[in-house]
Protein backbone atom coordinates (compact mmCIF):
# COMPACT_ATOMS: atom_id res chain seq x y z
CA UNK A 1 0.00 0.00 0.00
CA UNK A 2 1.59 3.57 -0.78
CA UNK A 3 2.50 5.79 1.92
CA UNK A 4 1.30 9.01 0.48
CA UNK A 5 -1.24 8.91 -2.04
CA UNK A 6 -1.67 12.49 -3.83
CA UNK A 7 -5.05 13.65 -6.43
CA UNK A 8 -6.10 15.77 -8.91
CA UNK A 9 -9.22 16.14 -9.04
CA UNK A 10 -10.31 17.28 -12.39
CA UNK A 11 -13.71 17.59 -14.26
CA UNK A 12 -16.02 18.94 -11.62
CA UNK A 13 -16.97 21.77 -14.46
CA UNK A 14 -17.31 18.88 -17.02
CA UNK A 15 -19.01 16.86 -15.35
CA UNK A 16 -21.97 19.74 -14.59
CA UNK A 17 -21.92 21.21 -17.79
CA UNK A 18 -22.59 17.06 -19.53
CA UNK A 19 -25.25 17.22 -17.41
CA UNK A 20 -26.77 20.66 -17.92
CA UNK A 21 -25.89 22.05 -14.33
CA UNK A 22 -24.44 24.46 -13.21
CA UNK A 23 -20.42 24.36 -12.83
CA UNK A 24 -21.26 24.88 -8.98
CA UNK A 25 -23.58 21.94 -8.92
CA UNK A 26 -20.50 19.76 -9.89
CA UNK A 27 -17.99 21.46 -7.53
CA UNK A 28 -20.64 20.65 -4.93
CA UNK A 29 -20.69 16.97 -5.74
CA UNK A 30 -17.06 16.59 -5.91
CA UNK A 31 -16.77 17.65 -2.31
CA UNK A 32 -18.86 14.84 -1.69
CA UNK A 33 -16.83 13.01 -3.39
CA UNK A 34 -13.99 14.27 -1.28
CA UNK A 35 -15.45 13.40 1.79
CA UNK A 36 -15.61 9.28 0.83
CA UNK A 37 -11.87 8.87 -0.67
CA UNK A 38 -10.72 10.52 2.76
CA UNK A 39 -12.80 7.68 4.73
CA UNK A 40 -11.72 5.24 2.30
CA UNK A 41 -8.23 6.36 2.44
CA UNK A 42 -8.37 6.60 6.40
CA UNK A 43 -9.79 3.19 6.48
CA UNK A 44 -7.38 1.50 3.89
CA UNK A 45 -4.65 2.79 6.51
CA UNK A 46 -3.34 5.09 3.77
CA UNK A 47 -0.56 7.59 6.08
CA UNK A 48 -0.75 10.29 3.84
CA UNK A 49 -3.31 12.12 1.55
CA UNK A 50 -2.95 14.66 -0.25
CA UNK A 51 -5.63 16.45 -2.50
CA UNK A 52 -5.81 19.20 -5.02
CA UNK A 53 -8.43 21.83 -3.76
CA UNK A 54 -7.49 24.70 -5.60
CA UNK A 55 -4.50 25.79 -7.66
CA UNK A 56 -2.76 28.85 -7.65
CA UNK A 57 -4.39 29.10 -12.08
CA UNK A 58 -7.47 29.01 -10.40
CA UNK A 59 -7.85 32.86 -9.45
CA UNK A 60 -8.26 32.90 -13.01
CA UNK A 61 -12.22 31.48 -13.32
CA UNK A 62 -14.87 33.95 -13.01
CA UNK A 63 -14.91 35.87 -9.46
CA UNK A 64 -19.56 34.05 -8.94
CA UNK A 65 -17.34 30.63 -9.17
CA UNK A 66 -14.27 31.35 -6.83
CA UNK A 67 -16.42 33.22 -4.07
CA UNK A 68 -18.34 29.85 -4.25
CA UNK A 69 -15.53 27.42 -4.11
CA UNK A 70 -13.95 29.60 -1.05
CA UNK A 71 -17.43 29.34 0.65
CA UNK A 72 -17.80 25.70 -0.24
CA UNK A 73 -14.19 24.76 1.27
CA UNK A 74 -14.97 26.90 4.39
CA UNK A 75 -18.45 24.63 5.48
CA UNK A 76 -16.89 21.65 3.98
CA UNK A 77 -14.31 22.02 6.72
CA UNK A 78 -16.78 22.20 9.13
CA UNK A 79 -18.55 19.49 8.03
CA UNK A 80 -15.52 17.91 8.20
CA UNK A 81 -14.41 17.81 12.42
CA UNK A 82 -16.40 15.02 12.77
CA UNK A 83 -14.72 13.18 10.29
CA UNK A 84 -11.11 14.41 11.41
CA UNK A 85 -11.79 12.97 14.91
CA UNK A 86 -13.59 9.52 13.86
CA UNK A 87 -10.58 8.87 11.96
CA UNK A 88 -7.77 10.80 14.23
CA UNK A 89 -7.31 12.35 10.82
CA UNK A 90 -4.28 15.60 10.73
CA UNK A 91 -5.50 18.30 8.46
CA UNK A 92 -2.89 20.99 6.82
CA UNK A 93 -3.11 23.54 4.04
CA UNK A 94 -0.66 23.30 2.39
CA UNK A 95 -0.05 26.10 -0.57
CA UNK A 96 -0.11 30.26 0.20
CA UNK A 97 -2.37 31.15 2.73
CA UNK A 98 -2.28 35.23 2.18
CA UNK A 99 -4.63 35.72 -0.58
CA UNK A 100 -7.45 33.24 0.51
CA UNK A 101 -10.79 35.10 2.13
CA UNK A 102 -10.09 35.97 6.00
CA UNK A 103 -12.91 33.86 7.01
CA UNK A 104 -11.34 30.56 4.95
CA UNK A 105 -7.57 31.13 6.47
CA UNK A 106 -9.16 31.33 10.11
CA UNK A 107 -11.26 27.99 9.34
CA UNK A 108 -8.10 26.57 8.15
CA UNK A 109 -5.70 27.79 10.96
CA UNK A 110 -8.33 26.66 13.57
CA UNK A 111 -8.84 23.18 11.94
CA UNK A 112 -5.34 22.48 11.63
CA UNK A 113 -4.56 23.42 15.52
CA UNK A 114 -7.57 21.10 16.56
CA UNK A 115 -6.30 17.95 14.75
CA UNK A 116 -2.69 18.64 15.19
CA UNK A 117 -2.12 15.70 17.63
CA UNK A 118 -4.12 13.37 15.46
CA UNK A 119 -2.02 10.11 14.52
CA UNK A 120 -4.05 8.49 12.18
CA UNK A 121 -3.65 9.58 8.81
CA UNK A 122 -2.40 13.21 7.47
CA UNK A 123 -4.60 14.72 4.75
CA UNK A 124 -3.18 18.07 2.63
CA UNK A 125 -5.27 20.36 1.20
CA UNK A 126 -3.41 21.95 -1.30
CA UNK A 127 -5.32 25.88 -1.89
CA UNK A 128 -3.76 28.27 -3.69
CA UNK A 129 -1.04 26.01 -4.47
CA UNK A 130 1.80 25.45 -7.32
CA UNK A 131 4.62 23.77 -7.68
CA UNK A 132 6.35 26.24 -9.49
CA UNK A 133 5.86 28.64 -6.52
CA UNK A 134 6.49 25.49 -4.04
CA UNK A 135 9.98 25.73 -5.06
CA UNK A 136 10.59 29.17 -5.49
CA UNK A 137 9.08 29.45 -1.79
CA UNK A 138 11.38 27.07 -0.70
CA UNK A 139 14.50 28.82 -2.34
CA UNK A 140 13.63 32.26 -0.55
CA UNK A 141 13.61 30.52 2.53
CA UNK A 142 16.85 28.94 1.79
CA UNK A 143 18.51 32.18 0.76
CA UNK A 144 16.48 34.49 3.55
CA UNK A 145 18.26 32.01 6.30
CA UNK A 146 21.40 32.59 4.95
CA UNK A 147 21.99 29.50 3.40
CA UNK A 148 25.43 29.53 0.41
CA UNK A 149 25.35 27.40 -3.02
CA UNK A 150 27.14 24.69 -1.15
CA UNK A 151 24.39 24.53 1.47
CA UNK A 152 21.30 24.10 -1.19
CA UNK A 153 21.23 20.61 -0.66
CA UNK A 154 17.99 18.34 -1.24
CA UNK A 155 17.25 18.02 1.99
CA UNK A 156 17.54 21.10 2.34
CA UNK A 157 15.16 22.23 0.23
CA UNK A 158 12.48 20.10 1.29
CA UNK A 159 12.71 21.31 4.24
CA UNK A 160 11.48 24.50 3.29
CA UNK A 161 9.11 22.69 0.88
CA UNK A 162 5.21 22.67 1.95
CA UNK A 163 4.96 19.41 2.78
CA UNK A 164 7.74 19.64 4.45
CA UNK A 165 8.72 15.77 6.29
CA UNK A 166 5.71 13.87 4.17
CA UNK A 167 7.03 11.05 2.10
CA UNK A 168 7.17 11.93 -1.46
CA UNK A 169 3.79 10.42 -3.01
CA UNK A 170 4.04 7.30 -4.48
CA UNK A 171 1.34 7.62 -6.70
CA UNK A 172 -0.33 10.33 -8.00
CA UNK A 173 -4.19 10.06 -9.18
CA UNK A 174 -5.39 12.03 -11.96
CA UNK A 175 -9.07 12.02 -12.67
CA UNK A 176 -11.41 13.51 -15.83
CA UNK A 177 -9.06 11.10 -18.62
CA UNK A 178 -6.49 14.21 -18.41
CA UNK A 179 -2.61 13.02 -18.65
CA UNK A 180 -0.70 15.65 -17.10
CA UNK A 181 0.58 16.93 -13.57
CA UNK A 182 -0.59 20.57 -13.98
CA UNK A 183 2.07 22.09 -11.73
CA UNK A 184 1.23 19.96 -8.78
CA UNK A 185 3.83 18.47 -6.73
CA UNK A 186 6.49 18.28 -9.59
CA UNK A 187 9.29 18.04 -7.06
CA UNK A 188 8.09 15.51 -5.22
CA UNK A 189 6.33 13.70 -8.13
CA UNK A 190 9.51 13.04 -9.79
CA UNK A 191 9.30 9.03 -9.18
CA UNK A 192 5.83 8.59 -8.67
CA UNK A 193 3.89 6.14 -10.21
CA UNK A 194 0.83 8.02 -12.08
CA UNK A 195 -2.58 7.00 -13.07
CA UNK A 196 -4.91 8.52 -15.05
CA UNK A 197 -8.48 7.57 -14.52
CA UNK A 198 -11.01 7.93 -16.93
CA UNK A 199 -13.99 9.18 -14.49
CA UNK A 200 -14.64 12.72 -13.78
CA UNK A 201 -14.14 13.50 -10.32
CA UNK A 202 -17.74 13.44 -8.74
CA UNK A 203 -18.01 10.13 -10.50
CA UNK A 204 -14.79 8.77 -9.06
CA UNK A 205 -15.80 6.62 -5.91
CA UNK A 206 -14.04 3.87 -3.36
CA UNK A 207 -14.28 1.15 -6.59
CA UNK A 208 -12.33 3.96 -8.41
CA UNK A 209 -9.71 4.22 -6.04
CA UNK A 210 -9.44 0.66 -5.26
CA UNK A 211 -8.95 -0.20 -9.00
CA UNK A 212 -5.99 3.27 -9.02
CA UNK A 213 -4.27 1.19 -5.94
CA UNK A 214 -4.21 -2.29 -7.49
CA UNK A 215 -2.94 -0.73 -11.02
CA UNK A 216 0.03 0.60 -8.30
CA UNK A 217 0.45 -2.64 -6.58
CA UNK A 218 1.11 -4.07 -10.05
CA UNK A 219 3.88 -1.93 -11.23
CA UNK A 220 7.68 -2.42 -10.43
CA UNK A 221 9.22 0.91 -8.84
CA UNK A 222 13.21 1.02 -10.08
CA UNK A 223 13.65 4.53 -9.15
CA UNK A 224 16.38 4.50 -12.23
CA UNK A 225 17.61 1.25 -11.24
CA UNK A 226 17.27 -1.91 -13.54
Amino acid sequence: MPAHVAMIMDGNGRWAKERGLDRLEGHRRGAETARLIVEACARLSIPVLTLFAFSSENWKRPPREINALMNMLYENLERKAELLKRHSIRMRMIGEPKRLPGKLARKLKETESLSRDFSGMTVNLAINYGGRQEILHAIRALIAAGVDGDGVTDAALRNHLYTGNDPDPDLVIRTSGEERLSNFLIYQSAYSELVFAPEMWPDFRVNALLRALTEYQSRQRRFGGI
